[in-house]
């Protein structure tokens, strides 16, 4: 199962993206997003949002 990014929580910093090993996670619009057909769920960007945007789908 693929995790999921709040656009109302993103304070697009960043700090998913840089931790995800596979490159899943982008910028979007208004905040990242996160393409769940490359998403590995290894629950590393969630551990590193400083609001809690990310949870599993």
């Amino acid at each position: 199962m693929a995790r999921i990014i709040n656009p109302d929580l993103c304070v697009s910093c960043g700090s998913c993206a840089d931790v995800c090993p596979v490159g899943a996670i982008s910028a979007g619009d208004a905040a990242y997003v996160i393409n769940a057909d490359e998403c590995i769920d290894c629950g590393a960007c969630e551990g590193t949002c400083p609001n809690e945007a990310i949870s599993e789908a």
